[in-house]
C-alpha cells in the first residue's frame, strides 16, 4: 500500500512548470500535484489537445515524476462565492473575469470546473481537488443575525451549481476532492456534514483532507478521518502553529499578515506545528486510504527551498504501512 509523496505545485506557479519539475525530482518526491494556474496547466488546452497532455506527460517522466491529481481551487473559488469583487479579478484569467458581471463570472468558472474534469481524464488522473466557493460564508459572524432559511438556501446554491459540474465529473471517471477549508461551503466538521447532505452523497463530491484548516477550529483531524472514511479522496499535508494564550493572539487572525507575530496561528512547515501527525497517518492507515500524500508549503516563515525537502523527509518517515491486521480490525469495528 505504499502511497506516493507528492508536491503541491500551487504555491511554485511563480516558476516555470519545468523547473519546478526538476526541483521536485532532485528532492526525491514521487510525483506533482499540478495546480491548474500559471503555466502548469491549462485545462482548456488539456481538454481538447492531445499534444499539450502529451508534452506534460513527457516534462514528468523526463524528470521520473507522475501526475496523481491536479488541482484547480481558483476557478472553483468562484463558482458559488458572493460577493464576487476585486479579491477574485486578483486569481482569475481574463476569460473567466470578463466584464465582472457576478453571475457571468460563476458560469464562466463552471464551465471552468467542467473543462478540469475532461483534462484529468486526459491527464489519467482520477481525482481533482479545489474550493466550492459559497453564497454564505459571509454570514459565519452570524450578527446581524441571519435566518435559518438563508443558511438552507446557500446549501441549495450549492447543490444548484456544482450537481451540473459533477455531471460531467461523472461522465469522464473523475472525483472532486472539495478541500474542507474556511470560506468554503464545508468548513469544518457539521458543514461537510450539511455539505454532503445537500448533494445527496454523490459519489463524485468527496474530501481533500488537509489537517492545518482544522486544528485552528478545534476540529479533531484524526476524528474527522474515521467520519468520513467514505469520502477522504485526497491528503494534503500541512501544519499549523497555534499561537494563542496570551490574551492578545486570537485565532480568527486580526486581519494582520502572515507570519505576523501577533497572528493568533500560523501555516509552517510540515512537522514544526501542531497537527498530531503520527496519529493521523495511523488514522489513515486504519481507514485504507491509498492515494496520494501532497505536501503544501504555506511557511512564511521559511524559505520554500529549504522546506520543501524537509517536509518530504518527514512525510516519508510518516506515511509507513499498515501492517495487514490493521484492515481487518478497523473495518470490523462499529461507530
Amino acid at each position: 500500500m505504499t502511497r506516493p509523496i507528492t508536491l503541491f505545485t500551487g504555491q511554485w506557479a511563480d516558476l516555470p512548470f519545468e523547473e519546478v519539475c526538476r526541483l521536485a525530482s532532485e528532492w526525491g518526491y514521487d510525483g506533482l500535484e499540478i495546480a491548474c494556474w500559471g503555466d502548469h496547466l491549462d485545462v482548456w488546452q488539456a481538454a481538447e489537445d492531445e499534444t499539450y497532455v502529451q508534452a506534460k506527460l513527457d516534462l514528468l517522466a523526463k524528470h521520473n515524476l507522475k501526475v496523481f491529481t491536479i488541482s484547480n481551487h481558483l476557478k472553483g473559488q468562484a463558482v458559488c462565492d458572493d460577493p464576487i469583487d476585486q479579491r477574485h479579478r486578483d486569481i482569475l484569467p481574463a476569460r473567466i473575469w470578463g466584464d465582472g458581471d457576478p453571475e457571468g463570472v460563476r458560469q464562466r468558472a463552471a464551465e471552468e470546473m467542467k473543462m478540469t474534469a475532461r483534462a484529468a481524464k486526459n491527464l489519467g488522473v482520477r481525482t481533482v481537488v479545489g474550493f466550492t466557493g459559497s453564497a454564505i460564508w459571509k454570514y459565519v459572524a452570524m450578527f446581524p443575525p441571519v435566518s435559518q432559511e438563508t443558511i438552507e438556501a446557500g446549501y441549495q446554491d450549492f447543490a444548484d451549481r456544482w450537481n451540473p459540474i459533477l455531471d460531467v465529473f461523472d461522465e469522464c471517471g473523475v472525483r472532486f476532492a472539495h478541500e474542507v477549508h474556511p470560506s468554503e461551503i464545508a468548513y469544518d466538521y457539521w458543514s461537510t456534514v450539511a455539505t454532503l447532505e445537500a448533494i445527496g452523497h454523490r459519489e463524485a463530491f468527496g474530501l481533500n483532507w488537509d489537517p492545518s484548516h482544522m486544528v485552528w477550529q478545534q476540529v479533531d483531524p484524526v476524528g474527522f478521518l474515521w467520519d468520513f472514511r467514505d469520502r477522504i479522496y485526497h491528503v494534503d499535508c500541512k501544519d499549523t502553529k497555534l499561537q494563542t494564550g496570551n490574551g492578545r493572539n486570537a485565532r480568527l487572525g486580526s486581519h494582520l499578515a502572515w507570519a505576523d507575530p501577533r497572528r493568533g496561528w500560523d501555516f509552517v512547515s510540515t512537522g514544526h506545528g501542531d497537527v498530531p501527525w503520527e496519529q493521523c497517518f495511523r488514522m489513515l492507515n486504519a481507514i485504507g486510504y491509498d492515494g496520494p500524500i501532497s505536501v503544501e508549503w504555506e511557511d512564511a516563515g521559511m524559505d520554500r527551498l529549504v522546506g520543501a525537502p524537509e517536509a518530504l523527509e518527514f512525510v516519508r518517515r510518516l506515511a509507513f504501512d499498515a501492517p495487514e491486521a490493521a484492515f481487518d480490525a478497523a473495518f470490523s469495528t462499529n461507530d
